[in-house]
């Protein structure tokens, strides 16, 4: 589980603007309660990961109080402040059209401070190694309470040097946090959200000395391309271009989650074909960059096309990751401000508020779906537990294969050649060889692939979209959006099963 930011806050940005790391917003509960949900979350073998917002703090934190009224305080250098607003400056505003500028006055310190986000958001000085010190004791601090790890909020950004005489960029804070962790902890993770081009998202892997994880923005913005025109080559092309590493399940991958979906790394003609596709209305958009819609709603609520998607997420390299509500194909309210039409309350029942909370729905911090195809009154989770043919079902059934196939994800991929420009194919190797083919079109099809023509020990078709005839001379027929998984064993030949045999004796 990944929680969002739950400590105390002025609320302006989301509890992102954080006036105090080392407790729980009183609205949402207090640390012996935070305390019974890590326990209750370990009786049940879930790991809970949080998030680390070490970019920026809150106008109203104690240390931004201090710092903006006595510049002999040390709290001054815990930011970055100019007497003259700084021209042509280097990086521009995280989000377009909600601010012009990085920098702001502020009236007690008669100085410019530095905010890459919000101007309510300072940026923290992270040159600053009292700075770095507090963020070792933020982490130490949770970690002792039994998080398993933290998401590092827009780590891109954290390493981005704003000094005009200095651009290096600080990765060496990153090999700064992974040592800590790794000497406070034995199996506790850092997770970077970090989007850019592969040269840029590439340096947050080194070894063992930086990341352990990172979300997969280049391959979710190219699977959205392959979704929006039903053509398989994007989605080879996001692979390929994947930053080389040790271990795949590195990556972290996913469709929607709790912010918009970014385009920004593909070109204007790409990003013009999924905005038309799944974001036709002015009010979808967001940023200038992204869409925030949910995915049951930009794919017109067929389950078809859901099951094909995550078929896809579950079987690309990496490890899935899933929003709540994903799993029953949860819609949006787009006339919510921002990013909150994909953050309405969880639909567990047809009771009032979906089951989400007892409180009277105008006490709610923003209104549970209520109204069209997607209130809580016509899709919750009790609701499609009694249907077996429901999405949350099949993705029970999608989780449960997933963890029973370790090569998923794991073993050494190879992308099979098709002819058909709707079809990808996949074939992962470890123990088993697992052969994954999608069809992203609206036509049926069939295509052939001589991997599964081989003489093989066994070949057992392991996970589809309907029944189909087991495929003959490597001849593979494939409904509209259809989706197959095979589970190979190839024959050992005589040489290698007698050097098994020596080996054994």
């Amino acid at each position: 589980i990944w929680l969002l930011p739950f400590y105390p806050s002025p609320n302006r940005d989301n509890g992102y603007d954080i006036t105090d790391y080392y407790s729980v917003d009183s609205r949402l509960g207090n640390l012996g309660d935070f305390a019974s949900f890590i326990q209750a979350a370990k009786e049940r073998g879930i790991r809970v990961i949080i998030d680390l917002v070490i970019n920026h703090t809150s106008n109203q934190h104690p240390w931004f109080l201090e710092a903006r009224k006595d510049k002999n305080s040390p709290y001054r250098e815990y930011y970055t402040w100019s007497k003259e607003e700084p021209k042509n400056p280097e990086y521009e505003p995280a989000f377009k059209g909600e601010d012009n500028s990085i920098w702001e006055y502020d009236e007690v310190a008669k100085e410019y401070f530095l905010h890459r986000f919000y101007n309510h958001q300072p940026d923290l000085n992270l040159a600053n190694t009292a700075v770095r010190k507090e963020i070792h004791q933020i982490m130490g601090f949770w970690l002792a309470l039994g998080v398993s790890g933290f998401r590092v909020d827009a780590a891109h950004i954290l390493v981005e040097n704003d000094d005009p005489k200095d651009q290096g960029e600080f990765h060496d804070l990153i090999e700064d946090m992974r040592e800590f962790i790794t000497s406070h902890s034995r199996d506790a993770i850092l997770l970077a959200e970090a989007s850019g081009p592969p040269k840029v998202v590439g340096k947050f892997f080194k070894g063992k000395e930086r990341m352990h994880m990172m979300f997969n923005f280049l391959l979710n913005q190219y699977t959205f391309l392959a979704l929006a025109t039903e053509e398989a080559e994007p989605i080879r092309k996001g692979i390929s271009i994947l930053p080389k590493k040790d271990i795949s399940s590195a990556w972290l991958n996913f469709l929607r989650h709790h912010d918009e979906l970014n385009l920004e790394d593909l070109q204007e003609k790409e990003q013009k074909a999924v905005f038309e596709k799944f974001a036709p209305d002015e009010d979808m958009l967001i940023f200038g960059r992204g869409i925030k819609r949910r995915l049951a709603p930009m794919l017109n609520g067929d389950q078809r096309r859901l099951e094909l998607a995550y078929s896809l997420l579950f079987s690309s390299p990496g490890t899935p990751v899933i929003q709540y509500g994903a799993e029953i194909g949860m819609g949006d309210d787009i006339s919510l401000p921002g990013r909150n039409s994909v953050r309405t309350a969880m639909q567990w029942s047809p009771e009032r508020n979906g089951g989400f909370s007892e409180a009277p729905p105008s006490k709610l911090s923003r209104p549970a779906l209520a109204q069209g195809d997607y209130s809580y009154k016509r899709l919750n989770v009790i609701q499609q537990q009694c249907k077996p043919d429901s999405l949350l079902n099949w993705m029970e059934r999608l989780i449960r294969l997933r963890r029973q196939y370790l090569e998923l994800g794991n073993g050494e991929l190879e992308i099979l050649p098709v002819e058909h420009k709707a079809v990808l194919a996949c074939a992962y190797k470890l123990s088993f060889e697992i052969v994954v083919v999608h069809n992203l079109g609206q036509e049926a099809c069939e295509v052939n692939l001589p991997l599964l023509k081989e003489d093989h020990e066994s070949l057992i078709e392991i996970f589809s979209d309907s029944t189909y005839p087991t495929p003959k001379q490597g001849e593979v027929e494939l409904n509209p959006y259809g989706y197959r998984w095979f589970r190979l064993r190839r024959k050992e030949d005589k040489e290698e099963a007698a050097k098994k045999k020596k080996m054994q004796k």
